[in-house]
């Protein structure tokens, strides 16, 4: 194993234990059991599993009813949408190459997290949202479908919504007022600046910020930390991706979110307890649990 692939070392442990609101343990090497013993090792003693996809929410929700540390988010990644209605030739997805099933498969994938999301351990409905990064022109329209549905099975379960917004904040806020948030919104891996932070703050929304926030080009997201109100801040992995500096580019895992609320704390110029607090108290508040 190269130096690069190489798990990064375990940080001091937070004397606060907290939540990693957003990671994904079926993308991460080894066992659930042995990630949850190391993040709790550290003082991360709960985490918020995301599915992309229906296979990856089905999991999720088998996962968190094992668990009682463990808490799932069920839906269709903005990305998985188009490839349901339109194909995926070339496998990006972990399902391998697809045909397109059009609208009706796309309905029945949503059938099928609908139902995960009665689930008393499945405590939100995401990551939903928008992605114009990887998705072009063409699957923008499923994109969009999939979204609206995707707030409407949140609040009709009283469940929070876990957005993904990459590249597309204007048509992600749009939506949501267009359609009425659900009463829990959280902007997983927030990538806004301080004036979208200023709006999500006016609205409510909770914003969770990942690894990326310690990268040096990401001042923009610092500045967005720093204004955001302590109430509605949240951390996050989005493990295996968004490794905190110093340690980017190797498997992030939830036992590295010390690194991640140390970083923040700075930026909000309190001690990394206080922080800690807030953070468990938020996102105990988030996910209902």
């Amino acid at each position: 194993m190269s130096a690069k692939d190489a798990p990064p070392p375990l940080p001091e442990p937070l004397l606060v234990e907290v939540a990693d609101s957003h990671t994904h343990l079926d993308m991460q090497s080894g066992t659930v059991e042995e990630a949850l013993v190391k993040a709790a090792a550290v003082g991360v003693t709960t985490v918020v599993q995301v599915g992309c996809d229906v296979k990856g929410s089905q999991w999720a929700a088998e996962t968190a009813a094992a668990h009682e540390n463990v808490h799932a988010a069920v839906a269709l990644h903005p990305n998985e949408a188009p490839r349901i209605v339109l194909g995926d030739p070339d496998g990006w997805s972990r399902q391998g190459a697809r045909e397109g099933g059009g609208d009706a498969a796309l309905d029945d994938a949503l059938a099928e997290i609908d139902r995960l999301a009665a689930l008393p351990h499945v405590r939100g409905v995401g990551e939903t949202g928008l992605d114009f990064f990887r998705t072009g022109p063409d699957g923008i329209a499923a994109q969009e479908r999939s979204f609206r549905a995707h707030i409407e099975i949140a609040k009709r379960h009283g469940k929070a919504l876990v957005i993904h917004d990459r590249e597309a904040h204007a048509d992600v806020l749009r939506v949501l007022d267009e359609e009425g948030a659900p009463e829990r919104t959280v902007f997983h891996c927030y990538s806004g600046d301080a004036a979208m932070a200023e709006i999500c703050a006016a609205k409510g929304y909770y914003m969770s910020f990942a690894g990326n926030v310690t990268f040096k080009n990401a001042q923009p997201l610092r500045d967005a930390l720093a204004v955001a109100p302590l109430e509605l801040v949240l951390v996050e992995t989005d493990a295996p991706f968004l490794t905190p500096a110093p340690f980017r580019g190797r498997p992030n895992a939830p036992y590295l979110i010390p690194v991640t609320v140390r970083a923040m704390a700075q930026v909000r110029g309190i001690g990394e307890n206080e922080l800690a607090e807030a953070i468990a108290v938020n996102t105990a508040r988030a996910f209902d649990y």
